[in-house]
């Protein structure tokens, strides 16, 4: 065997253990430290939700009037009259943990109710404005996206498409507040909507 060869083989598979070695250290540190939280959290008690950043939908202000014949969109607007009877919180980011540890674990089931329809929510915006662009209403569109990124939202689409719709009328400089927007979203979605943007308007 070629002695150089099996040197860089031995190397080389010496690299792999200890990187093999570190990473379970790592995994045995995070479970540790995952477990040492839960059982914190656990143990919190419940605290008031009066002051969760509680979103309330405009309906008034979006365009309910227009393409009522469209099945979509009616089911869109549907849900929207519906969800704006309901408590929608952004809670995108943290996890269970998180939120027990902050508002105490009793309130965890209402938790996730109100994030699972803000969630609903932002979806369905972004639907409804897919509907309205592929029928020529982007600039109504627009209301639906500017609304939804001022809730934070991570959908990926409504970035892009809302700065498509900015560049077109000539507005590139409000694309820089959608990269600030998205530099604070908790989402793992958030370096892929700010690749997106720079990339395609060449912002810094």
């Amino acid at each position: 065997m070629n002695l150089g060869f099996l040197g860089a083989f031995i190397t080389f598979s010496i690299l792999v253990y200890y990187n093999v070695k570190k990473q379970t250290r790592k995994r045995r540190k995070d479970d540790k430290n995952f477990w040492v939280r839960e059982n914190q959290a656990n143990s919190v008690r419940r605290k008031s939700l009066d002051g969760l950043p509680y979103i309330t939908i405009p309906l008034k202000r979006f365009p309910t009037r227009l393409m009522n014949d469209n099945d979509v969109v009616m089911e869109c607007i549907q849900t929207l009259e519906t969800l704006s009877s309901q408590k929608i919180v952004n809670l995108t980011g943290y996890t269970n943990t998180d939120l027990k540890l902050e508002y105490g674990t009793a309130n965890i089931t209402a938790l996730s109710e109100y994030d699972q329809n803000y969630t609903l929510l932002v979806c369905t915006l972004q639907k409804w404005a897919d509907e309205l662009i592929s029928s020529g209403y982007v600039k109504e569109a627009s209301v639906l996206m500017e609304f939804a990124v001022s809730t934070n939202t991570d959908v990926s689409a409504t970035y892009d498409k809302l700065a498509d719709y900015w560049a077109s009328q000539g507005e590139r400089f409000r694309i820089e507040q959608l990269i600030h927007t998205a530099e604070g979203l908790r989402s793992s979605s958030r370096n892929t909507i700010l690749r997106h943007l720079r990339e395609k308007y060449g912002q810094s």
